[in-house]
């Protein structure tokens, strides 16, 4: 059975996943951590793409990103993993490949959603019980978004700006974020959206993105159709 098309369009924020193949682990020491993201700080901007939050688990990445032309998000996952997958296969005297195959994506929309996939890619460690708090984990834009440390990485998405009006006070709107969990819900959502490869947000948002893909982006119901009378 063929697999579906990828839904894609430009200028709409992009949560995606990339995982280890069978979900064995990427990284390995401190140094890949670092040599992944400095591929993603070069190749960002030569392929327009606006990254506004990230993490780097042991076996996968997330993403939360805004591509400005048809094919930039593509463009940079496909180079990002080839790059890196050198990198690795040559450090570590290994063939083959490390990544699950294609990556995992959804469309995200702006409002109400983007915030809660910042949370829920930088809450990651977290969840995973790795840290107490988000600051405490070392590979992720957290310290960016939530620290205000300088980095040439992040772009802030509209949302995040929306927080204040200073820096300050955009710290402190963002960081009560994180002062309640996210919601069981939201994040069945979240996850739904971007391994189904659905758009996330309402119903609107919805109609929109399938109006202008001609196709279905949200989960089927589950079940034979109903026999008519």
């Amino acid at each position: 059975m063929p697999r579906r098309a990828r839904l894609s369009l430009h200028n709409v924020p992009w949560h995606i996943i990339q995982r280890g193949n069978n979900r064995g682990d990427c990284f390995f020491a401190d140094e890949d951590y670092q040599r992944y993201l400095s591929e993603l700080t070069t190749l960002a901007p030569k392929f327009e793409c606006a990254i506004h939050a990230y993490v780097l688990m042991t076996n996968h990445v997330h993403l939360l990103l805004t591509p400005k032309n048809p094919d930039s998000a593509a463009l940079l996952m496909k180079n990002l993993g080839q790059r890196y997958v050198q990198y690795v296969n040559r450090s570590y005297n290994r063939s083959g490949t490390l990544w699950e195959g294609r990556f995992r994506s959804c469309l995200t929309q702006t409002e109400n959603y983007v915030l809660a996939c910042y949370r829920y890619i930088e809450m990651n460690p977290v969840r995973a019980g790795m840290v107490k708090n988000p600051k405490d984990y070392l590979w992720s834009s957290f310290h960016a978004n939530g620290g205000g440390e300088p980095s040439d990485i992040i772009t802030p998405n509209e949302e995040y700006l929306r927080l204040g009006k200073t820096s300050e006070e955009r710290l402190a709107a963002y960081n009560a974020l994180f002062e309640n969990e996210i919601s069981s819900a939201t994040l069945h959502e979240i996850r739904t959206a971007t391994n189904g490869n659905y758009a996330l947000g309402n119903v609107d948002f919805k109609e929109k993105i399938a109006g202008l893909l001609d196709r279905r982006v949200s989960q089927g119901k589950v079940g034979r159709p109903a026999k008519l009378a």
